[in-house]
């Protein structure tokens, strides 16, 4: 596929959906996919093989795999240089190509430091991935369309890992815990077919963009306004961590609520971003991204406040709705934040797209992901108000910083007359 020189025309149906110029990139679209649907099937089960099938304890599986992660973090500035020098496609197949290897090692694994080394190798696939994926999108798609594409790719990574969960419940129901070693192999199956996929993928590098020769912004300023984007997102990162890592044992433990309640939420959750995704980026979210951004982070910030309100004196009967509203403003926020984000991480400085810049947003992701599981349970320990608590003023701190994440005016020097 190629880049053409003009946008790419849409049909009505399309343009009211918010979806972009689809034509040409079939096998882009399908690689993101195919990716996800690999994250789906077995990412939430890797604890169950190693604890259930393999034997070993649950407490030392965890930590393990915590090493592991922790480990492969600074990937993400190795795979920066790697695409500085490559481009961000070849980044990107390798990162399949690493993460379907380790995958493919789980069914030798059958000791604690196997677990860790396993997971260095998945974890490192998925950072390298996250960090190139959004400069490739930059190099197979139109300038005008790129927050589009960007909502469009959440969409069909949402999509992705619904229909992988999906299917390894299905295995799991039919076929019992036995199923898990057949679901390994087919899961390091899928992210070679994604790696064919980008391989087979034709990009165009974008134009440069940013400040003429003689303008005056020095290569700090932009540094410090990228680090501010870098801080902004944190809260964004353990938001979404919140999902995986608290939403569960909340509605169970501090609630009373039963198991099915927050995979109910997660279906609302999956719902709402995969259907409403594009439709809320293109015809409701701000056009400027900042002000998206800070608008993401207020409804962030009403959905912990109704996520925490059952946890309150006598409102333990308000769980149900209220942890419905929380979903669906958490839901919204994240369509509005994740595109915005995505878009000003690439173009909110000359060099937001390369290596180094991508490799320091993603290692913001990747530290966000890994500290996420001790400080949400020591908090929630403290208090099942506390959680909450924080990350709404995370929120608000980020609403407050919002406004910085503003190109700056590139005043041109005088001529001497």
């Amino acid at each position: 596929m190629s880049v053409t020189a003009g946008p790419r025309r849409r049909s009505r149906a399309a343009e009211r959906l918010g979806v972009p110029g689809l034509r040409g990139h079939g096998l882009f679209i399908t690689g993101n996919l195919i990716d996800s649907v690999g994250n789906g099937m077995l990412l939430p089960l890797g604890l169950l093989y190693f604890t259930d099938v393999r034997g070993l304890p649950l407490a030392q599986v965890g930590v393990a795999t915590t090493v592991g992660q922790a480990i492969a973090l600074p990937v993400t500035f190795l795979a920066g240089r790697l695409m500085d020098r490559a481009g961000p496609k070849p980044v990107v197949v390798w990162a399949n190509v690493v993460a379907a290897v380790g995958f493919a090692l789980f069914l030798a694994a059958d000791e604690l430091w196997h677990v860790a080394a396993v997971y260095v190798l998945v974890q490192s696939g998925i950072n390298m991935y996250f960090t190139a994926q959004r400069t490739l999108v930059t190099h197979v798609t139109e300038p005008g369309e790129r927050r589009s594409w960007f909502a469009f790719t959440g969409s069909l990574r949402n999509v992705g890992l619904a229909a992988g969960a999906a299917a390894a419940a299905g295995a799991l129901t039919v076929f019992g815990q036995g199923s898990l070693r057949w679901m390994i192999a087919a899961d390091a199956a899928t992210y070679l077919l994604a790696a064919l996929c980008f391989a087979a993928v034709t990009t165009t590098a974008p134009r440069a963009e940013g400040a003429a020769p003689d303008a005056v912004v020095s290569r700090a300023d932009d540094t410090r306004r990228y680090l501010v984007l870098v801080a902004v997102n944190i809260p964004y990162v353990l938001a979404q961590a919140m999902l995986a890592v608290l939403v569960a044992v909340y509605t169970t433990r501090s609630l009373g609520l039963p198991a099915s309640a927050a995979s109910a939420l997660f279906v609302v959750n999956t719902v709402i971003v995969s259907g409403l995704s594009t439709v809320v980026t293109a015809h409701l979210a701000p056009k400027v991204p900042r002000r998206a951004v800070a608008a993401g982070y207020l409804l962030m910030t009403a959905g912990m406040g109704a996520f925490a309100l059952p946890a309150l004196p006598r409102l333990a009967s308000t769980a149900w709705a209220a942890l419905l509203v929380a979903m669906v403003l958490f839901s919204l926020a994240e369509i509005l934040l994740g595109p915005a984000l995505s878009e000003l991480s690439v173009s909110l400085t000359p060099g937001a797209a390369g290596g180094f810049t991508q490799g320091l947003y993603q290692f913001s992701w990747a530290v966000g992901m890994v500290a996420a599981p001790a400080v949400f349970t020591l908090l929630l320990e403290a208090g099942p108000l506390l959680p909450w608590g924080v990350e709404a003023a995370a929120c608000l701190a980020a609403v407050l910083a919002a406004p910085a994440l503003r190109a700056p005016s590139r005043h041109r020097r005088r001529k001497p007359r």
